[in-house]
């Protein structure tokens, strides 16, 4: 770790004595700068404590003199930022480069004559000790270099563009993005177990059926010649319903914690995703604005290649962001869905044992009409609990979807023109794609843009799943609305109009089965208007095969028709 500065000097990197004007009076010397302008910007440094160097350079000083000024001055050779000055990795891990910001200074590599350190004050001798005990070395061969070129060398080894934090580097964002497709393959999980719930679910209203023809039967003709199909449609009814609680107990473990993956929204580049620190409920947060940004990400055509990689890094960072969002809702439509499954399975117990109660006179037998109507209470309250959620994360990922469109995609921000948004000179280049051009673009840049194009087509098709998945959901209004009005209009067919208590009883069945059909349309038919949108709904399917040694153009192709599935 780099060590803090002795007592007694400032807090910042800069002292007022190294400020004074005689150490840039070669400057006015050579009528580079007026000393009244000198005297003004050291009076701006000493109060705002910035760099009198980066002061200089605002106001117009050529770099190069400012150079030639400070390393004669120090009689110590100067260095400007390079992209491709690399430190060596093993001095780099005595370090932490983002207290390097701070301090300015960086270590590049360890000679015979000393270590190879770049600093912005090489008179700072507390700071020269600081770096020897820091390296754990006897000498220094110091680089003198301005600080906003330290701070770009410093923040190119931290894979970072300028005035990035450390979390915008490649490799920060490469681990959240694993850590968010672990988070999806949890939710893909945790939506397998509610589909075999479902299919549970579905056993146990099946079963329940065999087990109430049997007994009615039963309760019908007594002992007789139907005995052996009684207890063969009981037995069979509790066999299944034995196996499809097997099968839905597991899904009823699923928590709600994976679910509360908060919702964040892009934004090109402008701010970047990083990891909560809390264990507990681990999740992902935005930066603030980052300064510049917007400015430097409009100005693509002069970024240098490794700045437009690492662009379109946190732009996968951001996708691959969208699609867990959209696994969350998919997810939470999928336990709203298996709420209303086990809705089904409770109003269908009720009718069963209210048909029952109103059909035999009271008996033994009426136990048995009371506990099916309690069961089917006790399961439709469950379901309900299912189902609220559910119905939130539709309508929150309905609402995201319809902001989708609204949104710049990195496709038609590199092939198509934005008037009024960048200037002509900073878009994208039309790129002229030939066979010949092999690797050229298809190269680092090349193959992270195609990745990124590749991540934001499997967006495209995120959100064509969820929308299909709120389709789905609302087919399930739409089971469970027939279900509860199919039971009470059957009540109210069969047993009319006699009891008033009762027909009030069946008429709300029927009137909250109606609302559940109407409120199931009401998220079905949007879904599909919405999936007609999209390019991926037809009849034929297409599947690229990737070459990333050939241009897109020259890569193989095969479809897929209704005939060939």
């Amino acid at each position: 770790m780099v060590l803090k500065r002795l007592s007694g000097r400032t807090e910042g990197p800069w002292d007022p004595m190294d400020t004074a004007p005689e150490k840039y009076a070669q400057l006015v010397a050579d009528q580079i700068i007026p000393p009244g302008l000198l005297n003004q910007l050291v009076q701006e440094s000493a109060r705002t404590n910035a760099p009198i160097e980066d002061l200089l350079l605002a106001a117009g000083v050529p770099r190069q003199e400012l150079l030639r000024a400070l390393s004669g001055l120090y009689h110590t050779p100067f260095i400007e930022y390079d992209e491709g000055l690399l430190a060596d990795t093993d001095v780099l891990a005595l370090v932490d480069l983002e207290q390097l910001k701070k301090e300015l200074w960086l270590p590049l590599r360890r000679k015979a004559g000393g270590t190879l350190v770049i600093v912005c004050n090489p008179s700072d001798l507390a700071l020269c000790e600081d770096i020897k005990q820091s390296l754990q070395v006897d000498h220094l061969q110091l680089l003198i270099a301005l600080p906003s070129d330290l701070v770009r060398i410093i923040e190119n080894h931290q894979d970072v563009n300028p005035h990035f934090p450390s979390a915008a580097g490649r490799t920060p964002l490469a681990r959240l993005r694993t850590w968010l497709a672990d988070h999806r393959t949890l939710l893909a999980q945790h939506r397998t177990s509610l589909a075999k719930g479902r299919t549970g679910l579905a056993f146990v209203r099946t079963g329940v059926s065999f087990i109430s023809i049997g007994l009615v039967l039963f309760r019908i003709f007594g002992l007789g010649y139907l005995i052996i199909l009684e207890s063969a449609l009981v037995a069979l009814g509790l066999a299944m319903t034995a196996d499809g609680i097997r099968w839905y107990l597991p899904a009823r473990k699923v928590g709600h914690e994976c679910l509360r993956y908060p919702a964040t929204q892009h934004t090109f580049g402008t701010t970047i995703l990083e990891r909560k620190s809390d264990h507990e409920r681990p999740g992902v947060m935005r930066t603030a604005p980052i300064q510049g940004a917007e400015q430097l990400r409009g100005r693509w055509n002069r970024l240098s290649p490794i700045m437009k990689r690492r662009f379109l890094a946190i732009d996968r960072t951001d996708l691959a962001d969208e699609r867990t969002i959209l696994a969350t809702y998919r997810t939470a439509m999928a336990r709203a869905r298996t709420g209303l499954a086990f809705a089904r399975t409770g109003i269908a117990s009720i009718g069963l044992g209210i048909a029952l109660l109103r059909q035999f006179a009271t008996g033994p037998w009426t136990i048995l009409d009371g506990a099916l109507i309690g069961l089917g209470i006790v399961v439709i309250f469950e379901g309900f609990l299912w189902y609220i959620p559910g119905r939130q994360a539709g309508k929150e990922c309905y609402r995201t979807l319809q902001g989708t469109p609204n949104r710049h995609p990195i496709w038609d921000f590199m092939f198509q023109p934005f008037p009024g948004r960048v200037s002509v000179d900073d878009l994208p280049p039309t790129l002229a794609i030939k066979g010949t051009h092999v690797p050229g673009i298809w190269g680092t840049t090349g193959l992270a843009l195609e990745r990124t194009l590749i991540a934001e087509r499997r967006n495209v098709k995120s959100r064509l799943r969820t929308i299909m998945a709120r389709s789905r959901t609302g087919l399930a209004f739409i089971r469970t609305g027939t279900s509860v009005f199919s039971v009470g209009m059957g009540l109210l067919v069969y047993f009319g109009l006699a009891n008033p208590l009762w027909t009030v009883f069946n008429v709300a069945l029927v009137l909250i089965g109606t609302l559940l059909i109407a409120d199931g349309y009401y998220w079905h038919l949007p879904a599909m208007r919405f999936k007609n949108q999209l390019p991926y709904c037809f009849g034929d399917m297409e599947i690229v095969l990737p070459d990333y040694g050939k241009p897109s153009s020259g890569w193989r192709k095969v479809v897929f028709s209704h005939e060939d599935l």
